[in-house]
């Protein structure tokens, strides 16, 4: 296994985050552009910047893999957030790894989430392969949608999205493979309680 601290694509730099990294990082998630298809989502606590550096030191020392923060130039501005994070507590003793990825509306449309979304999915099956990898999204976010595919990850579950303040919202979860049963056992029971399957 290689390590995934420290990674290089075609146009981007993506390293485990940096006490500087953190106003940034707040920066781009409490952009209310950001937020247009979850709202509720927007951070508003500037201390959360801390605690994602922090977060991600730690994920990347006990998983070998976590969110990095991403630079479209070398020692440039923090542009992004994005990876792959494996669970605290897998339901099924494997869990599977969330692909994220969030970037500052100015470079939005360049093509960055899809690239720095095939480093990470490398990277999971680099670290777990045996671990599904994962993106859970709303379903009127396109863009998003159209990045799991690219990445080719499909649809494997839709159903309501609980919790969400929008009683309409609909979630679907995008898998780099087919789902055996209990990934879909733990699915229904760690995220969507009371819902069906969709297989793609």
């Amino acid at each position: 296994m290689r390590d995934w601290r420290h990674v290089r694509t075609e146009r981007l730099w993506l390293d485990e985050p940096v006490d500087g990294d953190a106003g940034a990082l707040f920066e781009i998630h409490s952009d209310p552009a950001s937020w247009v298809h979850l709202p509720s989502g927007r951070l508003t606590d500037p201390a959360v910047g801390e605690s994602m550096v922090g977060a991600s030191r730690h994920r990347f020392d006990r998983d070998g893999l976590a969110y990095w923060s991403v630079r479209d130039e070398d020692g440039g501005p923090v542009v992004g957030r994005g990876g792959c994070l494996g669970p605290d507590a897998p339901p099924d003793g494997r869990g599977w790894w969330n692909l994220y990825y969030r970037f500052d509306q100015g470079v939005v449309g360049r093509g960055y989430a899809t690239e720095m979304g095939a480093a990470a999915v490398d990277a999971a099956h680099d670290v777990a392969p045996d671990r599904p990898v994962m993106a859970y999204l709303l379903e009127h976010n396109v863009g998003s949608r159209r990045t799991a595919e690219k990445l080719g990850l499909r649809l494997a579950w839709r159903g309501p999205d609980d919790g969400n303040p929008d009683p309409g919202a609909v979630r679907l979860v995008f898998l780099d493979r087919e789902p055996d049963d209990l990934l879909v056992v733990a699915m229904a029971a760690a995220a969507m309680p009371g819902s069906g399957l969709v297989r793609a």
